[in-house]
């Protein structure tokens, strides 16, 4: 299929959508924040959602809000001066969000999350059950880390990541991640004039290394690897991406309307359910098994349960129920998932056969460490 009716049918199908909106887009140190940019956002999300489109907006910006405000020049280093700005500058993004988005009659809500927020899972469907009613009420939701409180246990990290995990959330259709370069490229275009846009990626776990890996500023964190990072996430749940530059006015409509701009980055077609993404890349493991060839490719290949029989060794202290990661022989982990067993328990059966496990425990939760059905290859 030609690369333009591929766009078309892939991007035509969406129609809810995450947009992800980074700060490079929306301030810069020598003109602060960028209200043009704002405002040609809001009258773009607004006419989409009038054409029937349920659109998240997942908006980075606070800290430069904050700066702005209290007239910092340089992004402040310490955890403590970040949350401070970050508290100053949410309330003013707000603010400038709801001002352009009400002259097109639209109401926004705020959603501030935590990494916290999304890896226990009655707090995820919380979340999810939340975003879900703002958008049957015709609600934008504004999405942002809480950076007020975010340290970095909780922290997702960036926003690219945030909005493919919100992606996963509500099940959408597209995500749209607008950043200051035209998408991915074969070199870094602020230094080679040569630098070509990759209008398609057909598999993005195939080796990317060869595209601009940082555009880092002082106003954005992440970098264009933590937007392939995102679209992979996406791409596992089945979900296209779109990087493209958000500088230009129209860029939404044109995106959705199948036009070559910037890049897309087409789903696996076997995705993760819902669940078995939230276990990989919403959780963060709690300790690491070491397991044996033939236990790993049981996993791999055969999509089976993890044994005792196939653990070596066991590494850090995990209770039951709590994720968990599985390496290799060489230490490189390929799967994860949520264990049957402590790990004091595990170092007691480990290697042995599911028949033994009761004679040495005195009793058994499980045949399985990591059932099937809890378990994700990587």
């Amino acid at each position: 299929m030609a690369s333009k009716d591929l766009r078309r049918r892939t991007l035509g199908r969406a129609r809810r959508i995450v947009v992800k909106v980074g700060s490079s887009i929306l301030a810069s140190v020598e003109k602060g924040l960028h209200h043009e940019v704002f405002s040609h956002l809001a009258k773009e999300i607004s006419d989409l959602k009038r054409k029937g489109y349920e659109i998240v907006l997942v908006s980075s910006g606070a800290i430069a809000a904050g700066m702005e405000r209290l007239g910092y020049k340089t992004r402040p280093q310490s955890i403590t001066q970040k949350q401070a700005t970050a508290a100053v500058g949410q309330g003013r993004l707000m603010n400038i969000y709801e001002d352009y988005f009400s002259r097109y009659r639209q109401v926004v809500a705020q959603i501030l999350l935590t990494h916290d927020d999304l890896s226990h899972r009655r707090r995820f469907l919380n979340a999810r059950n939340t975003l879900l009613t703002l958008l049957e009420l015709g609600i934008i939701p504004i999405i942002n880390e809480n950076d007020t409180v975010v340290v970095d246990e909780i922290k997702f990290g960036d926003n690219d990541n945030l909005s493919a995990l919100v992606t996963n959330l509500i099940e959408a259709d597209l995500l749209i991640i607008l950043t200051d370069i035209e998408g991915l490229c074969d070199a870094d275009p602020r230094y080679d004039p040569q630098a070509r846009c990759i209008s398609l990626v057909e598999d993005i776990d195939m080796d990317m290394g060869g595209v601009v890996g940082d555009t880092d500023g002082e106003w954005n964190v992440g970098g264009m690897i933590s937007k392939i990072e995102a679209a992979r996430k996406a791409s596992r749940s089945g979900i296209p991406t779109v990087i493209a530059s958000g500088t230009q006015e129209g860029v939404l409509h044109q995106i959705l309307k199948g036009k070559e701009i910037g890049t897309l980055i087409l789903p696996k077609k076997e995705a993760l359910s819902s669940r078995k993404h939230w276990i990989a890349f919403n959780l963060k493991p709690k300790g690491d098994v070491v397991v044996d060839e033939g236990a790993k490719k049981a996993i791999v290949q055969k999509g089976k349960s993890l044994l005792p029989s196939g653990v070596v060794k066991v590494k850090g202290a995990f209770e039951q129920g709590d994720p968990i990661s599985c390496l290799g022989p060489r230490g490189k982990e390929f799967a994860r998932g949520l264990v049957n067993y402590s790990s004091r328990e595990l170092e007691k059966i480990k290697g042995l056969k599911t028949d033994q496990i009761e004679m040495t425990l005195g009793y058994k939760y499980s045949d399985e460490i990591i059932h099937r059905d809890d378990l994700v290859v990587l």
